[in-house]
Formats: structure tokens, C-alpha cells, sequence
């Protein structure tokens, strides 16, 4: 009896090195593995395949028919004897493609030319090669559509089912009106699959559904065994719809279950309330001596979101939120006023930022906006004060000392650091705050490394411009509680933002520096930001951008090996100093520079004694300089649509019109291309998440990848499928009302628990 549990090799036939290959290279170990491998796409077997683009290399598989067969003879050079070449044109919706089939004997050329007589149709499997100037297919395999067998061509002519016999008959019964074309790997091609799947189809014991049949008439699914039908063997593309659709809300509704598990749980922690009131009964007046001070009034969305965050911070579990606003949109000052909340209740807060050059404007803007009420301790510090340290890497000894003693002892109520935060010596006296700035710089581990030095679970807040992929997708899945600034406080003006195309305007780059000079002539500051720091051969560093090359799937590949160099920090700043900028006062920052020195150059810039700075990504997020009005972004097909945005954002802050000139040599209809327009079409963070999403796919949504490059979801995708997505939440909150257990449906219940302590989901508990 074959079930869905029963090995793969139980309907594979061929060697072992094949069943070997779909297990290891595909990671299908079990029938129901096997038959969860769906097809990528669908050819329309009544039809020839409408062929576009080719690219030599590139793996084809269409319906064609055969135009002409010719059989040709030429003398073997090694033997002297006459030997045959059989040639094959067949026709597309396209181009047609050459097969040309050798033989050493008459004998096998007859084989060629009657499998190849003018008129048959079949779907035709092969790469896309190119020969004196004509698109070939070679080592084609062939899936006659008159009902025959399968045919793998040969020099020699033998003919073989690529699997077992029963296998091989069993998929040529099962064709449909589409035909399926799976994803493959070097030496088990789609047909193989194929044949494996058909056979199994007709050989499997009728599974047990997991869903029962009111749930199923609830939210109109197929049934299982129907679902594995129509996406493997379907008539139209309304059934492979129907299909993919179960098996889409199976996986959602998984999902949800372990997400509705997991915030049950965070909200089961017994957290501490942070109410402004202190253990000792005493009420703290920071806050409001804060809130007195300010120059300016709050806007409707930072008064509403510190409401939000006020409301979680009372609560006796622990605060789990998202805060997305727009760059300058002032969630710095609302998660200040939460930490003072935080201190006025006797805890302290910690502020966790990705580079030295941020956690150092953070101190520094952070004690601005204080004042006297961030001299606790200290001479002159107001009654209410606290203490506000600073901790990164490069500290001193002397001030590490001095700064790990003040937060140990609670002296410090607030403390600013880098991943030095992080390090077994940090400890904290009652740390009931987490604050992470640009949360996609850090991955969960490094977060819970952070919340894991408080007694009781510590309040998180974290803090994003743009949401990476994964924060998007745990957006839609309802994992987080967001918040979102959408409205920009007084002063900020709005940022002209504008592709240059050197590839086909090399000669505007030119222009870009005019612009340059004339923001600088009109008493204004501009920053130019590159992807490395030399041009060095082995020259590495931490900040440096690797290239962002994306295939049409949204897949990472290669950069291509004749593509130009980076710009390089300083190489740039020498050509500049030399050339369009001579004259100007033109200086670089990068990670390489001592932090002093690195301190020293944006002090001189925030003061206006540098007209042009020259940068890496070291001022990509917290950097305010009022009077930096132009941005220009070299190589910015190098970046992430996030990179981007928040670059961006370092102009337009003092009221002054904003300019983002993005070069590239990237060409027109690329995916790089296709990044850059959205982001100079848009302003939108929220938007531009999407387009990040759509390209780079949703990351691992339970677990601690942060890339978004590889994804644990295997048929949902968050923005296609967030009805899907929505409705399986419903449901599983519903049958977790009903059977917190799910006893009532044990196959759900151990797919929950197999996700809940995969890898993927390893890490739940510290997000």
C-alpha cells in the first residue's frame, strides 16, 4: 500500500544515482514530498509555446512540431566510413529551433528521421544552444502527444522511459490539456518527475484529509487527493487555481496556528508594568519635566503612537511592537519619550543602533533634546535627571570602565550602544526598555542576546523607515503589533528624486556635478555616497555593499564578470578634489577611520565647515545635517531599495528641498533598473517594502534570517496570497478558541508542532 509517508523510491523506477538525486539534490525523501513539488509552470499542450527571449544555455521545455526532417550523410573522419546526421528544424510560437541527431549506422538515422516525421507534435525538453547563427536545442527529450511512450534521443538511437515502464505509461495517460513542467536538477529532468508523480497518482492510497469537511465547505476548499489532482494533472488553469489554493491555506493556516501560539505565549510572560510610577511608591517627573520643555507640539501621530506604546508599557506582559515611520517622521522622539517613561518607573532603557556614527548621533541628539535632564548625577543636572552613556567598540578602556559601572548601578537610565551592547560584560541594573533602530540590521539572535540581560522580559520597541521583506511579511501575519508615523513634522520638505541613466546618457554624469557645485554656490552642503571604500584588490570592509544583482525570479545571482568596478570612497574623492569639485571643501567618511577622526569630520560637516562628504554607508540612517540638501548615490543599482530610501533621507531635513541623483549603469528593463525607478517614483516607505518584497520574496518569516533572499514559505507568497493569509488567521483563531490542543485534528496539530520546533521556527520565542 503507498500512502503519502511511503519512501519516493516506491514509485521511482531507473537507477539508484536517479532515486538518490531526487532525494538529495530535491529533498524529497517521501511520496508526499514528491508529490508537494509542483510544477513552476504549464505548457498548453493544443497549442506551440509561444517562445520570446532565448538565452544560450537556458533550460527549454515547449510544445512544438516538426517542420522539416532531413537525414544527411558525411564521412567519418576517424573510420573513413560514411555516417549520417539527421537534422530537425522545429516550430515555435517563435523562433525555430535546430535538433541535429548523429549516427554511425543507417540503421539509427531511420530511427531519428521517423521519430521526427514532419507533423509530430510533442513537448520537447532540451538547453538553448546557438550554431552559425541559428537557435539550436540540444539533447532534447521528447513527450510525443499521439499517446506513444516517451523518447530520450541517443547518439546511438535507443529509446528508454526515463523511469519505470508503469511510471512512464502512467504520465502519458494522465496528459492533460497543460502539460506540467517541474523544477529539475542536473540528472532527473521534469519528465521524470512527471512520469514519478503520474504513476503515484494512480497507485496511492486515498489520504486521510486534515481539514474537515465543515472547515473545508467554510472557506470553499477541494479536498486532498482532489487538490493533488488538479495541480498535477489539470484540465485548465481554473483547476490548478483551485489546487494551489488548498494547499496555500493549508500552509497559512499552519502558519497562523504556530503565530497565534506564539503571541499566546509572549502575552503569557510576566512582564513588569511601566506606569511612571517606581517601586518605592514615588511618582517620576522626568517625562513631563520632558514634555514641558519641548519647543514645539507633538503631532496627531506621534501623541497617538506614544499613547499606543504608553498603553503597552502598563500592561504586565511584555510590549511587542513594530514603530514604521517615514525618515524624519520623529520616531527617535517617541521612543525617547518611551524610555523616559521607563526611567520614571525606576527601569532603564537601552537603545541598540547598527553602526558607530548613528549610536554616536544618537548620544549626542538624544542629550540635545534633554538638556539639563540628561545630567543625572552631574553638576547642573536638573532635579529629575538621568544619566544618558554611551557604549560602542572603540571605547576607551577608561570609558568603558566607567560607562559598564553606571549601567550596572542604574546611574545610567538610558544607554546608547552599538552590537558592544551585546558582549557577556554588559550588565544592567533593572533594563525594562529595548529600543532597536533599524531592526533589519540586526538578526534575532543579537536581539535576544540584548532583552536576555533584564530579570523579566523587557518592553521591545523596534524602529524602521522601510520594512525589510521579513518585516512585512510578519506584518501581514499579524505577528507584531505596528505602529505607523504617517504624518511628517513642520520643516520637512519634500525630496526631487531622479535616475541617472549612464548607460544610455553617460554624458549626464557631467551635469550630476554642476548640481553639486550650484547647491554648495547657493550655501547649501551635499553628500555622495559610494558602495566600498577602495578600489584595493582583497580590499574588504563591513559597511561595503555587495553587488544586488537579481535574476527575474528575484534570486541573487552573480554579478556578471565584465561588470565595472564599484565606486570606491577614495577614488572618488580624488578624481572629485581633482576634477568637477576642485575648490570645494570636500572630505571622506568611512568605517576604516578612527572613531575620533570619524566623530571629528561629521562635526565639522553638521557645523557647515565641509561643503561635500564623501561616504559610505556609515551615514545611511541618524545622520540630521539641516543644511545637506543634495544626495547623490553612485553605483546605486549596487543598494537595497531600504539602503536607498533611508539614504534619501538624509536630505530635504531643514526645510530646504531635497535632490537624490541616482547613477547608474544599469541597463533599461533590468530588475536594478526596475528597483531605482520604484524608489524615485515613490516617497512611500510602506510602498517601497512592497516592491522590496516582490523582488526579494519574504525571507524566513519564523525564523532568523534577515536576508530575504531565501524563504521558508513554500507556496504562499505575503503580497499575492494576504487574503489567503487573512482568512486562514480567522480560522485558526477560531479553532484555537474552540481546541486550544487542536485534539479534534491531530494531522494539523502535528504539523504545527513540527513546525513550532523545525529550524525555521527555532527562534520564536527570542523575536
Amino acid at each position: 500500500m503507498i500512502t503519502l509517508d511511503s519512501p519516493v523510491e516506491t514509485v521511482l523506477g531507473g537507477a539508484a544515482k536517479k532515486v538518490a538525486k531526487v532525494r538529495d539534490a530535491l529533498g524529497l525523501h517521501t511520496v508526499g514530498d514528491l508529490l508537494r513539488h509542483f510544477p513552476r509552470t504549464y505548457l498548453k499542450v493544443g497549442e506551440l509555446t509561444a517562445v520570446e527571449e532565448l538565452v544560450k544555455g537556458q533550460p527549454l521545455t515547449v510544445v512544438g512540431r516538426v517542420s522539416d526532417c532531413a537525414v544527411r550523410t558525411y564521412p567519418d573522419r576517424r573510420t573513413g566510413r560514411t555516417a549520417y546526421r539527421v537534422e530537425v528544424v522545429l516550430q515555435t510560437d517563435g523562433p525555430d529551433l535546430r535538433m541535429t541527431f548523429f549516427s554511425k549506422h543507417k540503421g539509427g538515422a531511420e530511427f531519428h528521421r521517423s521519430r521526427n516525421e514532419v507533423g509530430t507534435t510533442g513537448v520537447f525538453i532540451g538547453k538553448v544552444d546557438s550554431f552559425n547563427g541559428r537557435w539550436q536545442l540540444t539533447n532534447p527529450t521528447m513527450v510525443p502527444l499521439d499517446g506513444v511512450g516517451a523518447t530520450t534521443y541517443a547518439e546511438r538511437g535507443e529509446t528508454q522511459l526515463p523511469l519505470a515502464d508503469a511510471a512512464g505509461q502512467a504520465a502519458v495517460a494522465g496528459l492533460r490539456a497543460l502539460f506540467p513542467v517541474y523544477p529539475s536538477t542536473a540528472g532527473v529532468e521534469s519528465w521524470d518527475l512527471q512520469a514519478a508523480i503520474a504513476f503515484a497518482l494512480t497507485v496511492l492510497e486515498p489520504p486521510a484529509d486534515p481539514l474537515p469537511p465543515s472547515l473545508r465547505d467554510t472557506y470553499e476548499l477541494v479536498g486532498l487527493q482532489e487538490a493533488f489532482e488538479r495541480v498535477h494533472q489539470p484540465d485548465s488553469y481554473g483547476d490548478v487555481t483551485r489546487g494551489l489554493m488548498r494547499f496555500r491555506f493549508d500552509e497559512a493556516l499552519v502558519t497562523q496556528l504556530v503565530l497565534a501560539r506564539r503571541r499566546a505565549a509572549h502575552r503569557a510572560l510576566a512582564g513588569r508594568p511601566r506606569t511612571g510610577t517606581r517601586p518605592d511608591g514615588t511618582v517620576g517627573g522626568l517625562l513631563a519635566a520632558f514634555d514641558a520643555r519641548l519647543p514645539f507640539e507633538l503631532t496627531a501621530g506621534q501623541r497617538s503612537v506614544g499613547a499606543e506604546i504608553e498603553a503597552d508599557l502598563a500592561a504586565d506582559h511584555p510590549m511587542n511592537r513594530l514603530l514604521q515611520g517615514e525618515v524624519g517622521s520623529g520616531k527617535t522622539l517617541v521612543a525617547l519619550r518611551a524610555m523616559l517613561r521607563v526611567v520614571d518607573s525606576g527601569g532603564q532603557a537601552a537603545i541598540l543602533a547598527p553602526t558607530e556614527v548613528l549610536a554616536q548621533q544618537h548620544h549626542r541628539s538624544l542629550t540635545a533634546l534633554l538638556g539639563d535632564l540628561a545630567g543625572g548625577g552631574m553638576l547642573g543636572g536638573a532635579d529629575e535627571a538621568t544619566g544618558i552613556a554611551l557604549l560602542t567598540g572603540s571605547s576607551s578602556t577608561a570609558h568603558r570602565r566607567s560607562t559598564l559601572l553606571d549601567i550596572v548601578t542604574g546611574d545610567a537610565g538610558i544607554v546608547v550602544g552599538t552590537h558592544a551592547l551585546l558582549e557577556d560584560k554588559v550588565a544592567f541594573a533593572d533594563l525594562g526598555l529595548v529600543v532597536v533602530d533599524e531592526q533589519h540590521r540586526f538578526g534575532v539572535e543579537q536581539r535576544a542576546a540584548l532583552t536576555g540581560k533584564a530579570e523579566t522580559p523587557p518592553h521591545v520597541l523596534v524602529m524602521t523607515a522601510t520594512p525589510i521583506p521579513r518585516t512585512v511579511a510578519m506584518t501581514v501575519f499579524g505577528d507584531l503589533e505596528t505602529s505607523v508615523l504617517s504624518e511628517l513634522p513642520a520643516g520637512r520638505a519634500p525630496i526631487q528624486s531622479t535616475v541617472v541613466p549612464l548607460a544610455e546618457q553617460p554624458s549626464w554624469i557631467g551635469r550630476v556635478w554642476e548640481r553639486v557645485r550650484e547647491e554648495v554656490a547657493a550655501g547649501h552642503q551635499a553628500y555622495v555616497v559610494c558602495p566600498r571604500i577602495s578600489l584595493e584588490p582583497g580590499s574588504r570592509d563591513a559597511e561595503e555593499v555587495e553587488a544586488l544583482d537579481l535574476d527575474a525570479a528575484g534570486e541573487q545571482v552573480a554579478a556578471p564578470a565584465d561588470r565595472p568596478p564599484a565606486a570606491a570612497v577614495e577614488d572618488v574623492l580624488a578624481q572629485l578634489t581633482s576634477g568637477p569639485l576642485a575648490g570645494l571643501r570636500v572630505a571622506a567618511l568611512h568605517g576604516r577611520l578612527a572613531p575620533d577622526e570619524k566623530d571629528a569630520v561629521m562635526r565639522s560637516f553638521a557645523a557647515g565647515s565641509i561643503d561635500v562628504l564623501v561616504s559610505t554607508t556609515v551615514i545611511e540612517v541618524g545622520v540630521d545635517v539641516a543644511n545637506a540638501t543634495t544626495m547623490v548615490l553612485l553605483d546605486a543599482d549596487r543598494f537595497g531599495v531600504s539602503q536607498l530610501h533611508q539614504l534619501r533621507g538624509r536630505v530635504g531635513r531643514g526645510g530646504l528641498p531635497g535632490l537624490c541623483l541616482l547613477v547608474s549603469r544599469a541597463d533599461a528593463g533590468t530588475p536594478a533598473r526596475e528597483r531605482l525607478d520604484a524608489v524615485a517614483a515613490t516617497t512611500d516607505g510602506f510602498e517601497l517594502s512592497r516592491v522590496d518584497l516582490e523582488q526579494r520574496r519574504e525571507g524566513d518569516v519564523l525564523g532568523v534570517s534577515q536576508s530575504g533572499r531565501r524563504s521558508s514559505l513554500q507556496t504562499l507568497r505575503v503580497l499575492r496570497d494576504e487574503k489567503t493569509i487573512v482568512r486562514a488567521r480567522e480560522a485558526a483563531l477560531a479553532l484555537l478558541e474552540d481546541d486550544p490542543r487542536l485534539t479534534a485534528l491531530p494531522q494539523v496539530a502535528a504539523a504545527v508542532d513540527e513546525l513550532e520546533a523545525s529550524a525555521e521556527a527555532s527562534y520564536l520565542e527570542k523575536s
